[in-house]
């Protein structure tokens, strides 16, 4: 064939291809080169998504920005464009956007987590650059929700902006920026099962235009299955709504977290001339759902516990702007785990994350950012009800959503108003009441064939006021063991409100405790942030919840560590109750989790990943976790076998009697195997021989490894000849029954579990170490501190006073004065981490004493660290 024929039909073909282009519907992401201000006076050039509290929600400076920021962007319309409708389509903007084309208004939207559209056809400038400008405000707004909770409230442009373009005759965007489509099952079992399609067809021509619409059913390796064909005359300036049943499929795939198999529906309007105007498509996955006050929850008429995990979008470095790869990353990961089920909390996340629940089997829980309470106005309510509107239209289509929920722990506010009188109180009540019945009546109305539900804390007023009664699902946040009495009270307090309220279908839609990789025990307690104070909590709640079958499931408290600005956990402005950590790497109780859940593939798992520098003296033994789905387990240390284990519940605890040195763990199962290596120091004396340094986390039963001084802090105790302990004080907690010392963050260092333990009242610490030269650090902070109600400590207000009082003291070690009169609050600000270094001369056989000497009220110390130096 000549040349000149091949370059006469490439040029035919891609004329074609052009032509056709400019027939179908085309959509834009406009993420990258926006200009984004503080000020409108100086601009830096920023990639979507983006928050500017990305850094200021985690300096030591109390608060986080919360105003405006103003974002600005050119966008070129080719004349060509001119015949087409054009849509701007923000997908998240936290929280009320106010968006202007070429200086017109153009909408005013208000909610931070669900997406919002707008027609622009009328300002454009085609051949031509537009100028987008969006006023972001993310500033406290009494009739915006959410207006209080325990995560930070980031501000920016956190998911894409998308730029439609469309024919005259097109898909709705206009219907609280759905797709333009709602996929409806009918007549679904075993046997068979149908689908329905409610579409919305708009004609904004000046005249009436017929139009073909094709639904075609697909399997998962796109063979037809079922196909319909309407036509449809469309009147000028019109919108339409038409409902469609394809015929029934007979001996359907279900679809299920075990086998999650999809068909795809594909949705096709052309003109009259055949000519395609637009295609969509949806996923569809045959299930039905129901609860039962007795039984649990069902899918596909078979009961199943659902047990996963809620989970908040943000991530570390990222604050709520993190690309969409880390998100999947997310999805996946709780997938491995095992998990069948997500509470995305507590506002709907970005929807290719739903898909992801598709296409791997993940149940969903998904809800609005009604949360700890509600305004009692006009404006609050209608912003609510569009929200709820905008949640379940954007989201309906994906079978992974079963449950849609509206409000979380909205009374907690309210419990720990002490301001309010009751009078106020009753009234808000009654709004809040008023204002759930109304969410609940729409959700039922426009998500028939779904589980409604609510989520509530452990406090009498949502049953008193009746609350509890109206979702189909009614969630418990529940803290036993953490904020609220001890572990073993989640399942009497769960069978006493089955008991006296046996119409009620049950879920855990809340539970954890907060966990810091650097921290580990052999003695966990309540609330020391120890990753085996987590392991024990979380593997009783299991057996607790699992026992009782009319609990529908669990997710637990949470996926991954989160940002909350106020917090002063282990890791301040951090909410540290993850099963991963910030960055997503896993703690241990991911993989319990996973021994648990995941049947499918043996596994094993020794939980000792984050311990650095284990410090053990004369014959102490070690307690590790080993974590399995077999049955049993044989145990090796450095190649000589300790025994043979029984599995249950996924765990055995196996006491290690480890050498100096590098210690070699084996673990076998008949199916899997697992070896790691740790690194003991195995100490019968503090001679300084085989280590140079010694860390004591003062006034603390756990160990901490300290990335800032390279060390790992071993626990205290009460003076122990030939080793080191204090010889009177007490430990100081804040709080009676919790362990963590003080729960606030220390200023100008990383180190604050070292920090927030501590002893009160001790003058004398004694550490037998021999004669040298050594470097003597010791470590301080004022724990008399103004404290800030945590309302987050899900039990009555605390009633706990606080008597400051004077303290100062003088410092020496052994007879040399370090520091004469430190007053710790005068001289530092609060909360501040005071380090007093030394060098000291050790003589003899008298070691070192740390001697706090009072002069007015009672010395503190948090630490002590050595380090020899010759």
């Amino acid at each position: 064939m000549p040349r000149t024929t091949n370059i006469w039909k490439t040029f035919i073909l891609l004329w074609c291809v052009a032509v056709s282009f400019h027939l179908f519907a085309q959509n834009r992401i406009l993420n990258t080169g926006w200009q984004y201000s503080q000020d409108k006076a100086h601009w830096e050039t920023v990639n979507l998504p983006h928050t500017w509290n990305k850094d200021d929600a985690f300096d030591d400076e109390p608060g986080y920005r919360r105003g405006f920021g103003h974002y600005k962007k050119q966008v070129f319309i080719a004349s060509e464009e001119s015949n087409r409708s054009h849509y701007l389509k923000f997908n998240a903007v936290n929280q009320e956007a106010t968006v202007f084309v070429n200086g017109k208004l153009m909408a005013n939207h208000k909610g931070g987590y669900t997406a919002f559209s707008m027609d622009v056809t009328t300002v454009l400038k085609f051949g031509d650059y537009n100028l987008i400008e969006v006023m972001v405000d993310n500033t406290h707004n009494v009739d915006i929700p959410p207006l209080d909770a325990d995560f930070t409230f980031w501000g920016g442009i956190s998911r894409d902006v998308e730029w439609i373009s469309v024919p005259k005759q097109h898909f709705s965007l206009s219907d609280f920026a759905s797709d333009g489509f709602y996929v409806n099952y009918y007549d679904v079992s075993q046997e068979k099962a149908g689908v329905e399609v409610a579409v919305l067809l708009d004609n904004i021509d000046v005249s009436d235009a017929d139009t073909v619409l094709k639904l075609e059913l697909l399997d998962a390796e796109g063979n037809h299955v079922k196909s319909r064909t309407e036509n449809f005359n469309l009147p000028s300036g019109s919108s339409n709504k038409y409902k469609i049943k394809l015929p029934l499929v007979y001996n359907p795939k279900l679809w299920s977290p075990d086998s999650p198999y999809l068909y795809k529906l594909k949705l096709t309007l052309s003109n009259k001339e055949g000519k395609i105007l637009e295609t969509k498509q949806s996923n569809v996955g045959f299930r039905w759902v129901s609860v039962d006050p007795d039984k649990g929850f069902f899918l596909n008429g078979k009961p199943i516990k659902i047990i996963g995990v809620n989970r908040h979008q943000d991530y570390e470095g990222y604050g709520n702007a993190v690309p969409l790869e880390l998100q999947e990353k997310d999805i996946e990961l709780i997938k491995n785990m095992g998990a069948n089920v997500i509470r995305f909390a507590h506002y709907p996340h970005t929807r290719e994350l739903y898909d992801l629940c598709d296409q791997l089997g993940i149940l969903v829980w998904t809800e609005i950012p009604i949360v700890n309470r509600v305004t009692d106005s006009e404006a609050f309510f209608n912003v609510c009800m569009n929200m709820q509107n905008e949640h379940i239209k954007q989201y309906y289509n994906h079978p992974s959503v079963v449950m849609f929920g509206y409000m979380n722990e909205i009374f907690l506010r309210l419990a720990f108003d002490k301001n309010a009188s009751e009078s106020d109180k009753t009234k808000l009540k009654e709004a809040t009441v008023k204002l759930a019945k109304q969410l609940e009546g729409l959700t039922r109305e426009l998500a028939p064939n779904h589980i409604t539900v609510m989520a509530c804390h452990l406090n009498e007023v949502y049953n008193e006021t009746g609350i509890a009664d109206l979702p189909m699902l009614l969630g418990w946040n529940l803290y036993f063991g953490w904020y609220d009495g001890q572990i073993e009270g989640l399942g009497p307090f769960l069978d006493n409100q089955h008991e006296r309220y046996p119409n009620r279908s049950l879920f855990l839609s809340e539970y954890g405790p907060g966990a810091d990789v650097r921290i580990f025990t052999k003695t966990p307690l309540k609330f020391d942030f120890s990753t085996e104070y987590q392991a024990k909590l979380h593997q009783s709640y299991y057996k607790q919840i699992t026992s009782r079958p009319f609990m529908a499931g669990m997710t637990a408290w949470n996926f991954a560590d989160f940002g909350s600005e106020f917090r002063g956990d282990a890791i301040p402005h951090v909410n540290q109750k993850g099963l991963v950590q910030y960055d997503r790497t896993p703690k241990e109780i991911y993989y319990w989790y996973k021994s648990v859940l995941d049947t499918k593939t043996p596994f094993v798992h020794v939980a000792s990943n984050f311990y650095k520098e284990l410090t053990l003296f004369g014959e102490e033994t070690f307690p590790l976790q080993v974590f399995s789905n077999q049955e049993s387990v044989s145990v090796f240390l450095n190649d000589e076998k300790i025994d043979d284990f029984t599995v249950e519940n996924g765990v055995v605890m196996v006491e290690f009697p480890f050498k100096n040195g590098t210690n070699k763990i084996k673990v076998v199962s008949e199916n899997a195997l697992e070896e790691k290596t740790i690194q003991v120091r195995k100490l019968t004396a503090l001679d300084f021989k085989t280590f140079g340094r010694l860390g004591i986390n003062v006034g603390s039963h756990f160990y901490f490894v300290d990335s800032e001084h390279n060390t790992t802090f071993v626990p205290d105790q009460s003076y122990q000849q030939g080793f080191y302990g204090y010889m009177n004080g007490q430990v100081l907690n804040a709080r009676k029954e919790n362990h963590q010392g003080i729960p606030y963050n220390i200023k100008n260092t990383t180190s604050d579990p070292l920090f927030q333990t501590m002893l009160e009242g001790c003058t004398s610490y004694k550490v037998n170490i021999p004669k040298g030269q050594y470097r003597v650090r010791l470590f301080f902070v004022e724990p008399q501190i103004k404290p800030v109600e945590n309302v987050y400590n899900l039990t009555n207000p605390s009633t706990e006073t606080e008597n400051k009082k004077q303290r100062i003291f003088d410092v020496y070690l052994n007879k040399q004065l370090v520091q004469k009169n430190l007053n710790l609050a005068a001289e530092y600000p609060e909360k501040y981490g005071v380090i007093l270094a030394a060098i000291i001369n050790i003589e003899g056989q008298e070691g070192l004493t740390v001697i706090l000497k009072p002069i007015e009220g009672e010395p503190v110390i948090s630490g002590i660290l050595i380090e020899k130096i010759n």
